[in-house]
């Protein structure tokens, strides 16, 4: 007899705390057979915990109590976003990444209470997914290869999977089986953009990347990110949680600011690129697909594809709206949690032997 489908609800918060995003899906399956049926997908903005949460991960001094506060009022509200989701659909299961607010292997902090949701909802909550790898001596991160892999993956060619978030990240997916998958953290993306948005355009961001595309990178400016980046690429950092930007537009202020905007656009694609290079290892990539805010980025998206030399698709061409995916992705994440299966990769987070992983709230 199949087995009975599940309804989970993955919820992400990104480094460049712009808002909750939460997807609700039907997986059908078990472990790595699974396949998830997208039902519904909701966004929410941070509102007043956005900047606590910001100067947190900055490393600002904070008090212990106001940390506490913080963590239960984030707690809550994701309660409040997912209420109205389990009505119209029933949760099984509920995995929640928390916001990073430090990592540094061996060292990490995913801030989230997981316990008032479960109480909320009356559902098990799965969070915490990072530390046991971190256990292990992997680095932790990223955590999504493995659902890249159930998601994208083509039996006949080479696709690459970047999110393009608060720091891009990359997958690539040869064909065959998960022991192939490569991934790794690339570099801050839409840290830097929005920094330039902030500071050139005073916007919170350059939606679109409109202004970008009317700009023209400077050789000097792009050249000097890069360098700035290119650090990042290659000390394989994990995640990020600074403004790498703010120096580098503080010495490049004379420059237009659409010139400025597509200068940062052009250096962050050309660090993604080398970091694809890196992780196909002189193989070629049939095609990259691109998800994450950074992927609705005309000059982003336009930038990576002169890059890399291959056609760019964007996530909503495969299923997956680009918003979507980092959500489903934990939706896909908290099953394979439940069904005991590891969810990180050794290729991936260096770890020796990938072990079961996920906190679990019960209900109380």
């Amino acid at each position: 007899m199949p087995a009975r489908s599940r309804i989970v609800a993955g919820c992400m918060t990104g480094t460049s705390l712009d808002g909750i995003d939460v997807a609700v899906a039907r997986i059908h399956g078990r472990g790595l057979a699974q396949r998830a049926e997208l039902l519904a997908l909701v966004s929410r903005p941070l509102g007043p915990l956005a900047d606590p949460l910001r100067r947190l991960a900055e490393q600002r001094p904070v008090t212990a109590g106001a940390i506490a506060d913080l963590a239960h009022r984030f707690a809550l509200l994701h309660a409040r976003v997912l209420a109205p989701l389990h009505r119209r659909f029933p949760l099984d299961l509920v995995c929640i990444h928390g916001q990073t607010v430090f990592h540094k292997p061996p060292l990490s902090w995913q801030l989230f209470q997981p316990a008032p949701v479960a109480a909320a909802l009356g559902v098990p909550v799965i969070c915490d997914v990072r530390a046991a790898d971190l256990a292990a001596g992997g680095q932790g991160a990223p955590v999504t290869p493995i659902t890249d892999w159930i998601l994208f993956r083509d039996r006949r060619r080479t696709v690459a999977v970047v999110n393009l978030g608060g720091f891009a990240n990359a997958t690539l997916l040869p064909p065959g089986p998960v022991e192939g998958v490569r991934g790794g953290d690339c570099c801050a993306c839409n840290q830097v953009l929005d920094a330039v948005a902030r500071s050139a355009l005073g916007k919170p961001f350059d939606r679109g990347g409109a202004t970008a595309w009317r700009g023209l990178p400077d050789p000097g400016a792009t050249a000097a990110l890069v360098r700035i980046l290119d650090r990042q690429r290659r000390g394989r950092r994990s995640l990020g949680t600074g403004d790498e930007a703010a120096a580098w537009v503080g010495a490049h202020r004379r420059l237009p600011a659409r010139d400025l905007a597509r200068s940062a656009s052009a250096a962050v694609a050309r660090t993604i690129a080398a970091g694809l290079r890196d992780l196909a290892d002189g193989r070629p990539i049939d095609r990259v697909v691109v998800a994450g805010g950074g992927a609705r980025n005309r000059a982003l998206v336009a930038d990576l594809a002169a890059a890399v030399g291959c056609p760019v698709a964007l996530s909503d061409d495969h299923g997956v709206p680009v918003q979507a995916r980092e959500a489903l992705a934990f939706a896909c994440i908290g099953a394979l949690c439940a069904d005991g299966v590891p969810i990180t990769l050794p290729a991936v987070t260096g770890v020796r032997r990938a072990p079961r992983a996920g906190l679990t709230a019960p209900v109380p």
